[in-house]
């Protein structure tokens, strides 16, 4: 039976001190880049173990400027996993390089280390791994193909805030680890994104790149302390994050801990739930690491269901449950084919998952009977 309401995939839980937080800041003057956004910049440095981070309005921001800043431009490549949202390769257009898309493991979705090895040629400058669903990569394999190959290391962080290996985060591992609060995020600030880096050269042209190519943000120029001249010394983006948006991540990250368990009861209760159907759970934990649990996403058995993936989603949304497709390979996606030349049948894990895969509400948001209601729609959709 249909819920009365629809399940919006994604939505996040907002509770009253972001709300007050959102309040005061409008009352402040200060709505731009301010002290809210050093705030949240310095309690996310806190959170990650890094030394520099620089809050901007998005991951993909985040990505370009990360190439840009280590040196990426016109005639490189850099190695991108095609299993992953089409911004992780587009950032790489967008910095003036070649994405060289390469497979994925089936079973985690992350990028195959073989597959990155395999694709390094003499114009490779860089590769981006993207930690799938929370997931991190292969760390020691990955740092050490970096190392033989005098590769720079971006990190796509946007599914993996709360994610480590051997109790160190994600995103500082390489030259630069870019985060999400994207709204369906597990720190949320509606848009928003950070870059992390062990570099001060490098956190400070990423800076100074988001925001025009000034040497001074505006929240410095026009600050108690007096009106500070700037230079423009590099044609830069407008990449830089607002005051309202940090207001709201510095408290939805003051809660990032206790989210994360609440996900992780309603993982534990979808793996219990769902174990007996013609479907591949997420493979589990590797020792020594730890999940961000960002996406919940179950792999169809095509060959023992009578539904298709596509069919699936449109029983789930008559039901009233939301559900998101995490990922479409990017090779797949005519840009790609028609600027880039590739093909379907180049990458058939990517292309196995990209069939099969359907990603189901997982939100701290959820109740205990959002929970029964996703349990009973999966069930009903693959009985019937």
């Amino acid at each position: 039976m249909a819920r009365e309401s629809f399940l919006v995939f994604g939505s996040p839980l907002i509770e009253q001190p972001e709300i007050d937080e959102v309040v005061e800041c409008l009352r402040s003057g200060w709505i731009g880049s301010g002290p809210r956004v050093s705030r949240f910049e310095e309690k996310f440095r806190e959170y990650t173990g890094a030394a520099h981070a620089v809050a901007l309005n998005s991951c993909t921001a985040a990505l370009h400027l990360a190439f840009q800043a280590v040196g990426v431009g016109a005639g490189d490549e850099v190695i991108a996993p095609t299993m992953t949202f089409v911004a992780t390769a587009n950032a790489v257009v967008h910095a003036g390089a070649t994405p060289v898309l390469v497979d994925c493991d089936r079973r985690t979705m992350n990028v195959d280390p073989d597959a990155i090895e395999a694709a390094i040629t003499p114009r490779t400058r860089a590769l981006v791994i993207v930690h799938f669903a929370g997931r991190p990569c292969e760390m020691d394999r990955i740092l050490a193909i970096a190392k033989r190959h005098d590769l720079r290391l971006v990190e796509d962080c946007a599914h993996a805030i709360e994610t480590t290996v051997g109790g160190r985060h994600a995103g500082t591992f390489g030259d630069v680890g870019c985060f999400s609060f994207y709204v369906t995020k597990n720190v949320v600030t509606g848009e928003g994104g950070m870059a992390i880096a062990p570099s001060k050269e490098v956190s400070d042209r990423i800076r100074m790149l988001g925001l025009h190519g000034m040497t001074k943000d505006a929240w410095r120029r026009f600050s108690d302390k007096g009106y500070v001249h700037y230079d423009v010394v590099e044609i830069g983006f407008k990449y830089n994050m607002m005051d309202i948006q940090a207001a709201i991540g510095i408290h939805q990250l003051a809660r990032v801990e206790r989210l994360l368990e609440r996900r992780r009861e309603i993982w534990r209760r979808y793996d219990e739930a769902f174990g007996d159907l013609p479907v591949f759970l997420p493979a589990p934990e590797e020792p020594g690491t730890r999940h961000a649990l960002h996406l919940y996403t179950l792999l169809l058995d095509t060959d023992r269901t009578a539904v298709s993936r596509d069919e699936f989603l449109e029983r789930m949304t008559e039901r009233k449950i939301g559900t998101g497709v995490h990922y479409r390979a990017v090779h797949l996606h005519p840009v790609y084919r028609e600027r880039f030349g590739y093909r379907s049948g180049q990458f058939p894990n990517a292309e196995w998952i990209s069939d099969r895969t359907v990603s189901l509400p997982l939100s701290a948001k959820l109740t205990d009977s959002d929970v029964d209601d996703v349990i009973e729609a999966v069930r009903g959709c693959l009985d019937a």
